[in-house]
């Protein structure tokens, strides 16, 4: 018989530890492919592919993930903040892992509000801050094609728009910029500049043909409005993962699954966001990718070598078929994005060898058919190390249609051969577009500042009240060689005038632009608005037309008057109301009103008045179901349940909602004591994406940063639920009282209210921004249903511009009372990267800094002992900072999201039960890998922290188990936000005594 092995759980078993993996001494591995993206899930798509390039290719793909998704819904569990964030981070590792996407470095910015806005992202996340640290981790990892998506203002959530789009312009150029963040380039964990050759990022995938199976580009031909290169992947092979027995989809057992199936479940892997396991069967298809920018050579669609699966890491991770080494650049620049028909421009094409000097050739360029190019050109030779270039002269034919064209790059050597292509777009040689502003304007200077010209222009477009008088400015542009002069007129639509049908313009020189204004008036004060009209403008000079549309967001608008006293605040209405009330029960979002004046819609009205320096709104609801009710520990996220939002913008000119006051009101909650203030189950209210979100009642109010965020506001209710859920009458009844000085900036004076009349009207008038949206639920699972509103458009909530404009009857403000919104307080919630024992795990053990923030090898651990209590830590540090210690069993890389009864199953993504698929237990522990933690700040020198251990604790870490521990130096006011840290990885090693 064999020697009787003693029970690790026996407190005879000796733990020590062996050698530490240690971030700073970690030689990074290298990424082939970088995702950048916002948030957990955004990456969903980014499963299969890398599943394949890395099972097929031996392709290593990794994820920059600018936020761990704090601010986000949780479906299945009580987490919130940096607590979310951790669960988040772990939904969004397992969903990656069996793809072999291990590396997903997190920048620990904050998932603040939704909004729609790129510049109020990069201004609450530090633009500097972040873009140093994204760019640290591609100068670490040097990736050679980043993928991520359009940078424009279709992205909509303004996170998305930055993280995913402008973040991957900027960060490629920074990263080979040796000017940009250089004490990233000495010290402890130096890297160097990194030059990332392709991205794909915003290209379009438009297009016919393609084979449903392997090489699955195979006759595919991008849309005629299509400039960009299409490369694709087949997502049907088989991975290395099998059916299990039993499994519901009634596979048969053993036999693999496609990598359709396999990403398809790790993309589902978010459960905190309402994600469900997948189940049922996934089939295959062909992923495809436009190529946005590229500066190695690549195959052109309808070559052979274009439809292989592999064809979108020509180039850059594999050699290109048409025979340059890899490494080799071939690249082609134009002199501007913007041409206009019939006006010369060059186009530059440059060549550099990967591996030595190469032998001359043939450079050619292709043009759209009709258009005039010089060439080709001849070259002696290709050097690795001097860029060669070859210069050619573009004339667009005279009568081309404004759009954008493909340029197209060929060579022709010694048996070599290499494309590549760019865009252009053509414009009108003189164009009238409809001036920008706000979001817009500010989205047009970004592509300007980094050529990055793949998302479109902005749609222009713009905001009037109902019966309002505004000035409509036209920008003229003249691209052509001459001096030209013409007119710019508008077409408008029935219920609009304007002071002038046309209006000229003269001696406009080459390159210059004018401004032409317009004073548009809406006729009918009564309007209710919540629609879009389009205004035409149409500009002709010497050289020919051009046309641009203006999509106009008609608003409604009313006069607020002032009452004679103020109105009692009881959720009644009364007589002091003595303005008309306005019509609160239009869909904008979600489900119909399943009977319309029912179940809600119909019969939602305000009341509204202002007295003493305070605005009133007494607001009745239609609607027939109660929905969940929320503890007052949760009175934010309205949307989620019955509630009511008013929202204010005090000067009426807001581009986000960070200036502006917006309160959520929920009607009842479930505080059976009344603990919140309110009474047995009362109502409670809260701010929330503005500019000052957090509770705005109850004790929790004092916990918001900067508080309290709504001195003043009363709000009550009249509202009886009956035992069926059902709401007495057919609905509830709200009240609010709003000091004008709650608001971040003083309210007017508004402008006399609107007439219709242009004669009588303020042009440009002053107003308070107002809409009033009450939120439908008829569940009890926290899922909102429908949206209606007073000013009823899709993203009213994040976009001001589409609220109502409302007239104070008489009211001025206090003269001391500031006209501009004071900075707004976003609290930052965002987990550390040094507190999460997944990413330090991570930074240890595959090397790296956490966080993208710089190393520090300040800290020496010393020695590291596990006593029967406690496990000691010794260091020797030169700087003060905090010390975390995580006592972690298991794989680091990953934890179930799902539970599983299919046996053999180490991922939790099988299927065999309808009641697999619940959400494992989570908190305290991280679903039991997290043992123990500890936390201490600790000063210069030498010294040691400890971790006490129970039985149960020292027993887990005989097997399997390791200690983590980051380190991040005190921060001083000259050092960038996170600088200094470090990881360690000690795993821990059981024997019996006496025994090596």
């Amino acid at each position: 018989m064999g020697e009787t092995q003693p029970d690790p759980a026996e407190a005879a078993v000796e733990l020590d530890v062996g050698d530490a993996a240690i971030a700073t001494e970690t030689e990074r591995e290298k990424i082939d492919v970088m995702g950048i993206w916002a948030h957990p899930d955004d990456d969903a798509g980014f499963t299969t592919p890398c599943g394949v390039w890395h099972d097929l290719y031996g392709v290593r793909c990794g994820i920059i993930m600018a936020t761990r998704g704090e601010g986000g819904s949780n479906s299945v569990g009580s987490e919130a903040g940096p607590d979310l964030g951790l669960r988040r981070e772990n939904e969004d590792r397992t969903s990656h892992v069996r793809s072999g996407t291990v590396d997903i470095f997190n920048l620990d910015r904050v998932d603040f509000y939704y909004n729609t806005s790129a510049p109020l992202t990069a201004k609450v996340w530090d633009a500097e801050e972040t873009l140093r640290r994204t760019v640290r981790i591609i100068r670490e990892t040097q990736p050679e094609i980043l993928v991520g998506s359009t940078p424009s203002l279709a992205a909509g959530h303004g996170n998305h728009q930055y993280a995913q789009g402008r973040m991957v312009w900027e960060a490629a150029a920074a990263a080979a910029d040796p000017n940009m963040f250089p004490e990233q380039l000495t010290g402890p964990g130096a890297v160097e500049t990194w030059r990332v050759k392709k991205i794909l990022a915003g290209g379009q995938t438009q297009g016919t043909g393609g084979t449903v199976g392997p090489n699955c580009n195979a006759g595919f031909t991008p849309a005629a409005t299509n400039p960009f290169t299409v490369v694709g992947t087949w997502t049907g092979y088989d991975s290395p993962y099998t059916w299990a027995e039993g499994n519901l989809a009634g596979q048969a057992a053993g036999f693999a699954k496609t990598w359709a199936q396999v990403g398809r479940e790790g993309a589902r892997a978010h459960p905190t966001q309402a994600r469900t396991m997948q189940t049922a069967l996934v089939d295959p298809t062909c992923l495809r990718y436009g190529v946005s920018q590229s500066i190695v050579p690549m195959q052109p669609n309808g070559s052979p070598a274009s439809a292989n699966d592999d064809a979108v890491l020509y180039g850059a991770v594999v050699a290109d078929p048409g025979g340059l080494p890899l490494g080799s650049e071939f690249s082609i620049s134009v002199e501007d994005y913007f041409e206009a028909a019939g006006e010369p421009f060059t186009a530059t094409v440059g060549l550099r060898s990967g591996d030595g000097q190469l032998a001359g050739g043939s450079v050619n360029l292709d043009v759209p058919d009709g258009w005039e190019v010089s060439g080709p050109v001849e070259i002696d030779g290709i050097s690795d190390e001097e860029l060669v270039e070859a210069t050619f002269t573009v004339t667009p034919a005279p009568d081309a249609a404004p759009a954008v064209y493909k340029l197209a790059a060929g060579f022709t050597g010694d048996g070599v051969t290499a494309y590549n292509d760019t865009r252009i777009e053509l414009v009108a040689p003189v164009e009238g577009r409809f001036q920008r502003w706000g979001t817009a304007a500010e989205y047009e200077q970004w592509t300007r500042d980094h050529d990055a010209y793949v998302g479109g222009r902005s749609v222009a477009v713009a905001r009037i009240g109902a019966g309002e008088t505004v000035t409509v400015p036209v920008e003229v542009t003249n691209r052509s060689a001459g001096t030209e002069s013409g007119a710019v007129a508008l077409a408008l639509p029935d219920g609009f005038t304007v002071d002038a049908a046309s209006k000229p313009f003269s001696g406009l020189a080459p390159g210059e632009t004018t401004t032409i204004e317009f004073v548009v008036t809406h006729a009918d004060p009564t309007d209710p608005g919540s629609r879009t009209v389009t205004i035409t403008a149409t500009t002709t000079s010497g050289v020919g037309t051009s046309t641009e549309k203006l999509t106009v967001y008609v608003v409604p608008s009313v006069v607020i008057p002032h009452l004679d006293a103020a109105p009692t605040i009881d959720g009644i209405a009364d007589e002091l109301y003595a303005g008309a009330t306005i019509d609160v029960g239009t869909r904008w979002e979600g489900a119909a009103c399943a009977v319309d004046g029912v179940d809600c819609g119909d019969g939602g009205v305000a009341r509204l008045g202002w007295h003493d320096d305070a605005l009133y709104a007494q607001i009745h609801v239609t609607d027939d179901v109660a929905s969940a009710a929320s503890t007052p520990d949760r009175c934010f996220g309205h949307w989620l349940v019955d509630s009511v939002e008013l929202l204010l913008d005090a000067q009426g000119d807001s581009i986000d909602t960070s200036s502006t006051f917006k309160l959520g009101m929920f009607p009842f909650t479930d505080d059976p004591e009344g603990t919140n203030g309110n009474g047995a189950d009362g109502p409670c209210w809260s701010r929330d994406a503005d500019n000052h979100q957090g509770f705005s009642t109850g004790p929790l109010a004092e916990t918001v940063e900067g508080g309290l965020n709504a001195v003043g506001v009363e709000v009550a209710v009249d509202v009886a639920r009956l035992a069926d859920g059902t709401y007495a009458g057919g609905g509830y009844d709200l009240e609010v009282k709003v000091p004008l000085s709650a608001l971040p900036a003083a309210v007017g004076p508004t402008s006399a209210a609107p007439t219709g009349d242009a004669t009588l009207n303020d042009v440009d008038p002053e107003y308070l921004g107002l809409n009033i949206t009450p939120y439908d639920s008829d569940t009890q699972d926290f899922i909102g249903q429908t949206r209606t509103a007073w000013s009823a458009f899709g993203s009213q909530q994040s976009e001001p511009y589409r609220w109502g404009h409302a007239y104070l009857d008489g009211y001025v403000p206090p003269a001391d009372r500031p006209t501009e919104a004071a900075e707004a307080i976003i609290p930052d919630t965002a987990l550390l990267g040094v507190q999460s024992p997944q990413t330090i795990s991570q930074s240890a053990t595959r090397g790296g800094t956490i966080s993208g923030v710089q190393p520090s090898d300040a800290m020496t651990i010393t020695e590291v002992k596990i006593q029967q209590q406690k496990v000691r830590i010794s260091y020797r540090s030169d700087e003060a900072g905090t010390v975390r210690v995580f006592l972690w069993k298991g794989d680091a890389t990953f934890i179930p999201v799902w539970t599983s009864s299919c046996a053999g199953d180490v991922y939790g993504f099988e299927a065999c039960s309808p009641s697999d698929g619940a959400t494992p237990p989570w908190a305290p522990d991280m679903s039991g890998r997290l043992l123990a933690s500890f936390e201490e700040v600790i000063d210069a020198g030498k010294g040691s922290v400890t971790v006490p251990l129970d039985g149960d604790v020292r027993a887990a870490l005989a097997a399997d188990a390791r200690i983590l521990v980051s380190y991040a130096e005190e921060q001083s006011q000259d050092t960038a936000s996170g600088d200094g840290v470090n990881a360690w990885s000690f795993p821990i090693e059981a024997r019996a005594p006496g025994r090596g």
